[in-house]
């Protein structure tokens, strides 16, 4: 259990001429984590307006390994990522620690310079250099953790998709998403009418390894994601999150 398929769960970004939607100037998202029936941890993360000058939006991930997945491989994450006014990612920081490994990696997106520079340290090791990589990126890029917020506030109904710019400030690409057909998705909150949105980030695109990626939306005003989904390999199996509590 690391932070990349985790934290991969959480990205989706659809650049579309659709009816766009403001984000609340305040939100919590709880999760539980589940991997091949086994509760394997816990995910928050939060949402929070920056008033002017800079305007934008703030986004917290934690994510915690709980139980026999704990014990087997401890994950504590945090990841931080700062959004301008138009949801286009400025600068993203990851503070990792998954079993014996405990790294500091932080992201700066220049959209003047279509730019990205990417460092990351180990800091077990006295916070040595393990990358240090600049990538070209299109002026407005969604990372990995703010991209799903961007994509609530559109409107991309089923059977449209589109191709959109996500980077992880080591590679940048063009991800497909595609909305699926409606949904009634019931969860131990409650049964959701939803949509279902496939997104590749897997299969060689951001990540090389093969999984698949849905994300289900409430079919509403709130498009709350309610379920996340990775499908892996066989040797791996699914994690799924599911939304515990809003706020």
């Amino acid at each position: 259990m690391s932070l990349k398929p985790l934290a991969a769960l959480l990205l989706c970004a659809l650049p579309l001429p659709s009816q766009v939607v403001s984000l609340a100037g305040r939100e919590s998202l709880s999760y539980l984590i589940e991997w091949r029936l086994f509760n394997a941890g816990r995910a928050k993360i939060d949402l929070s307006s920056v008033p002017a000058p800079r305007s934008g939006y703030d986004i917290k991930l934690r994510l915690e390994s709980t139980g026999i997945v704990s014990k087997l491989f401890k994950v504590e994450d945090d990841y931080m990522s700062n959004m301008n006014a138009g949801y286009c990612t400025t600068s993203a920081q990851m503070d990792i620690h998954e079993g014996n490994r405990m790294r500091d990696a932080r992201v700066t997106f220049d959209a003047e310079a279509k730019r990205a520079n990417y460092l990351e340290r180990d800091k077990t090791k006295n916070n040595a250099v393990i990358l240090s990589k600049e990538i070209e990126t299109p002026p407005c890029v969604h990372d990995v953790v703010g991209g799903l917020f961007f994509l609530r506030t559109l409107n991309l109904e089923p059977g449209q998709s589109a191709q959109i710019p996500v980077s992880d400030g080591k590679k940048s690409v063009m991800v497909k998403v595609e909305a699926q057909p409606r949904e009634d998705l019931k969860i131990p909150m409650g049964t959701f009418k939803t949509i279902r949105y496939d997104v590749g980030l897997f299969n060689g695109a951001l990540y090389q390894r093969s999984a698949h990626v849905s994300v289900w939306l409430t079919d509403d005003r709130r498009r709350l994601p309610v379920q996340i989904k990775v499908r892996m390999t066989f040797t791996i199996g699914t994690i799924t999150m599911t939304l515990d509590k809003h706020e």
